[in-house]
């Protein structure tokens, strides 16, 4: 059995798209129907709602409050629901986390502010506020291809001795980095880009939070649990079959393909926000041909 750290959220976490109907409306029966399925049928132990491949930029508050709401009845006792409260904006993220608290939800993802690239004295500022403001566990989302600053290692060592930061979802795609971190906290790291789920798991991760997994999920959970209990082999005999997905889905941005993938599977995810517009044809039969070929 392969030493890891506990994992807070379980070992599979999906970050659902956000559906929209034909008017353009947050559709919250869809949402349930897809946080349910995901739930159910891929295995996942938690669900991320309000997050990136959600469009979180595009929808109001009171939609993200509506969505939160309608995951955790369709899915709450079942499943984990985390939500994405992170802005650019600290008292804003305070309020939204606040909101999701009272909402019910399990947990919250925190990412690092965007466009103002605070210091890192400032960062551990704003999180810091952000995890005194409930009594719900937070992960800090590390992505700075998105946000424009890195969390340094430093700066996660000083959160993680806030009680309630228990966890960083890793899109950094800096190993080293990341086992520093683990080796020095014992925080709980979730790849947060698919592809990196066995390097990650290999010093001393504990899972991810995907956005394939809308469609891998059950099968990438057997590859952790694998991975987990010794069967390296398997482990990375799984992975590699799934592998085109995990990187097809990234050609475009993942709430493009993802619902293009869902419309191929019966579900109605509807359109997206602009900026970002619906995955043109040759796209969507790209990675549904990806999806035929890996067997789901």
């Amino acid at each position: 059995m392969t030493d890891l750290p506990r994992p807070p959220f379980g070992r599979l976490v999906t970050a659902m798209v956000t559906p929209f109907d034909t008017a353009g409306a947050v559709d919250l029966a869809e949402a349930a129907r897809l946080a349910a399925w995901l739930v159910d049928r891929q295995l996942n132990d938690a669900l991320v709602v309000n997050g990136t491949t959600g469009e979180c930029p595009t929808t109001s508050d009171a939609e993200k409050s509506d969505l939160v709401k309608a995951t955790v009845a369709a899915v709450g006792g079942r499943a984990q629901v985390i939500a994405g409260v992170g802005t650019f904006d600290t008292a804003h993220s305070v309020r939204l986390a606040e909101a999701a608290a009272a909402a019910g939800v399990d947990g919250l993802l925190v990412v690092a502010p965007y466009y103002s690239r605070p210091p890192q004295d400032a960062l551990l500022a704003h999180f810091r506020a952000i995890a005194d403001a409930t009594d719900r566990p937070i992960m800090i989302y590390d992505i700075p291809q998105r946000t424009g600053v890195a969390v340094d290692p430093d700066t996660l060592a000083a959160l993680a001795e806030h009680p309630n930061v228990v966890a960083v979802k890793d899109a950094k795609g800096e190993v080293v980095k990341s086992a520093r971190v683990i080796g020095q906290t014992g925080l709980a790291y979730y790849a947060g880009d698919d592809a990196m789920v066995l390097p990650l798991m290999a010093v001393g991760g504990v899972g991810v939070v995907g956005t394939s997994t809308h469609f891998t999920g059950a099968r990438t959970k057997t590859v952790i649990e694998a991975f987990a209990a010794g069967d390296t082999a398997g482990a990375l005999a799984g992975y590699r079959t799934l592998l085109p997905v995990y990187t097809g889905v990234f050609a475009t941005q993942g709430p493009m393909l993802v619902k293009a993938g869902l419309a191929a599977r019966g579900f109605s995810p509807g359109g997206l926000r602009a900026p970002l517009q619906p995955a043109s044809p040759a796209q969507a039969a790209a990675f549904t041909a990806l999806l035929d070929a890996a067997g789901l």
